[in-house]
């Protein structure tokens, strides 16, 4: 009677591990086949639909640029530049707050832009570190006062790259912190 129910389980215990061995293999054949099809049939006739329709845009796009230069800037790419570090700026004694923080957003017209900025980012960092020290801490807390100090740091940004590259194609700068304490 003892070896009976030894045997019982025996079997008990092969079936659990037949039935989880099945099952670990059809899951690994379903997702080898889905992987197989997504390589296979998915990403080769986005390939050769598209490829040739992409070749003919470009060379129509760049046929446009070298017909129009009124072109060239409307159809540069528009992107935005962040300051990698906000800008801190101690405020003068006796006002009401003590600092500023402040991160920055610039859109801009053209990849090339961006290596401008940065290559001037001390240039740029200093002038606007001079502007917000001179603010009052008082119009700062206003919309009006942040609008200000918004439209003079576009003027002074603008001034710094046309005169390190002789354009500016600096468009907006936006606030994305403002913190004052």
């Amino acid at each position: 009677m003892a070896e009976i129910q030894q045997e019982g389980v025996v079997e008990k215990k092969s079936s659990k591990k037949l039935i989880i061995i099945i099952l670990a293999a059809v899951i690994l054949l379903a997702g080898g086949g889905g992987a197989a099809y997504f390589f296979f049939f998915k990403s080769a006739p986005v390939e050769g639909e598209h490829g040739e329709h992409a070749d003919a845009k470009t060379e129509e796009k760049h046929e446009e640029k070298h017909d129009d230069p009124e072109a060239d800037a409307v159809a540069a790419e528009k992107l935005y530049f962040d300051l990698p570090k906000p800008l801190v700026v101690n405020l003068p004694k006796g006002s009401s707050a003590k600092f500023v923080l402040i991160s920055v957003s610039m859109l801009i017209e053209g990849a090339d832009v961006v290596d401008v900025l940065k290559k001037n980012e001390p240039m740029i960092r200093n002038n606007l570190l001079m502007l917000i020290s001179a603010q009052n801490a008082e119009e700062l807390k206003t919309r009006e006062g942040k609008e200000k100090l918004r439209v003079g740091m576009l003027e002074s940004i603008s001034a710094t790259l046309t005169k390190m590259s002789g354009k500016s194609r600096l468009k907006e700068i936006y606030f994305t912190s403002f913190i004052m304490q």
